[in-house]
């Protein structure tokens, strides 16, 4: 058997160039952005409505996710089952989706049946009905999957994160799909209403990836949306109310009686996309808890055996959006698995990484970068992200010189700038009763501590720690 002496190194990037993006506007101000890709004949596009979960008021939380949802159960033409018979004939998809900052339909179809099914994804967007039966059964399984958070660890831990690092008057305070007390109250009236604010061509962009040629995208996006004009409910986007929930660090400890793991996040409120120092945030990031071999993932999974994986990062959003670490642990791996984390967050702050982790991270995101855009859904996905953050078009051409530009001190401005370790709060998930004293031992600050009495199947799974 022949062992090698040396590992590898990675290999010379292959070169790469985010394709020319063309832009038009239509006669009534939708915009349509396009890629042609030779060669990809299965077409990518969605159309972008330019508000999302963040922008919907409090007392509708979870209009804008349950009325993407909606949009398939029928329109004036074709109920649901109608509408997916019209599509699969094409040999189509459709499907919409509502995020914290866009709402899109998206369509993937073959160049030749393009057309007639663009004519079903404007359908859709301009004439749907909202049968109240149909709008009962999802707002129904809304309900079934609120009850079902409450008992996975992990999904209750996001939430009292989200809760704890924003202010009540925040819509990142609260799932983006909405509270069981909101979501009772939805109906269809109020889905159509959250369509009416949105529906305004002058916030709508059209974007298409695939092998264009032959086909006058202007032309037929024309005909597919060239008649519609805004609706009298119709409201621009505002700003978003992302007010930090704490000024100071604060242990909120979520009990589970029994649970033999803790879900760990510790964080507050991170940063938007649209940020000077975006590309050394990335660098920052991945070596921080990006990476598998982050420091991080090699603190507290390999030197320490607490769990199976553990990262860190920033959700960057149109406002500011959260950053978390995150892990789950063995319970009695609690109070040292979060003075490890918290150490390595100051550690990123107080000490320069070195050459060879810069080096790394940077390699790994400008070697993954082609990879992200092997197909049209990937590179429509791209225009779809640039729309919703306004960037510029050389955004993703000019990705990865800007990555191999960012230094090791660009790295250690951006963690200085960014990572305040004192006002992160840490939120915990699983038996109070069984780390509460290691974790006040620790004095990682005030503490409270939500109960829920009621015994647990443990089924808690997933971030288990390896077997020692």
């Amino acid at each position: 058997m022949t062992v090698i002496a040396e590992r590898p190194t990675p290999g010379t990037p292959r070169p790469y160039l985010f394709p020319d993006i063309e832009t038009v506007r239509l006669p009534n101000a939708i915009e349509v952005r396009s890629v042609n890709l030779p060669g990809r004949p299965l077409l990518s596009a969605s159309l972008i409505f330019r508000r999302g979960a963040a922008d919907e008021p409090a007392a509708v939380g979870g209009a804008t996710v349950l009325m993407a949802r909606a949009l398939a159960e029928g329109t004036q033409r074709h109920d649901a089952i109608e509408l997916v018979e019209a599509t699969e004939r094409l040999g189509a998809s459709l499907h919409a989706e509502a995020s914290w900052d866009a709402t899109t339909i998206s369509l993937d179809v073959p160049t030749e049946r393009f057309e007639p099914a663009l004519e079903l994804l404007a359908e859709m967007a301009d004439s749907p009905t909202f049968p109240d039966e149909e709008v009962s059964r999802l707002r129904d399984e809304r309900l079934n999957d609120l009850l079902q958070a409450r008992v996975d660890p992990r999904r209750r831990a996001e939430e009292a994160f989200a809760s704890t690092i924003y202010a009540p008057s925040s819509p990142y305070s609260r799932p983006s799909g909405g509270s069981q007390a909101s979501v009772e109250r939805l109906t269809p009236d109020t889905l159509r209403a959250t369509l009416a604010r949105m529906f305004d061509p002058a916030q709508l962009t059209f974007v298409i990836a695939g092998d264009l040629r032959g086909l006058d995208v202007a032309g037929i996006a024309s005909r597919a949306f060239g008649g519609w004009t805004a609706g009298t409910g119709a409201e621009p986007r505002g700003p978003i109310d992302d007010t930090p929930g704490r000024s100071q660090r604060i242990v909120r400890a979520v009990h589970r009686p029994g649970s033999v793991q803790t879900e760990i996040r510790i964080g507050a409120r991170g940063l938007p996309r649209r940020i000077p120092d975006f590309h050394a945030v990335s660098v920052m990031s991945a070596i921080l808890g990006g990476l598998f071999d982050s420091r991080l993932n090699r603190k507290l999974r390999e030197e320490k055996g607490f769990t199976y994986g553990a990262g860190a990062g920033f959700e960057l959003r149109r406002a500011a959006g959260p950053f978390a670490a995150r892990a789950g642990v063995n319970t009695d791996a609690t109070a040292p698995a979060i003075e490890d984390t918290l150490a390595e967050l100051q550690r990123m702050r107080d000490e320069p990484v070195t050459e060879a982790e810069a080096r790394a991270a940077r390699d790994f995101l400008i070697g993954v970068f082609p990879l992200r855009f092997e197909t049209a859904g990937a590179v429509a996905g791209a225009l779809t992200g640039m729309v919703v953050h306004e960037l510029p078009d050389d955004e993703l051409s000019r990705y990865r010189e800007r990555i191999e530009a960012v230094s090791v001190a660009d790295i250690a401005a951006a963690a200085q700038r960014h990572l305040d370790v004192e006002r992160m709060s840490i939120v915990l998930v699983g038996d109070v009763d069984a780390f509460l004293p290691a974790v006040e031992a620790a004095g990682l600050g005030p503490l409270e501590v939500e109960r829920d009495e009621e015994p647990l199947d443990e089924r808690d799974g997933g971030g288990a720690p390896r077997p020692s």
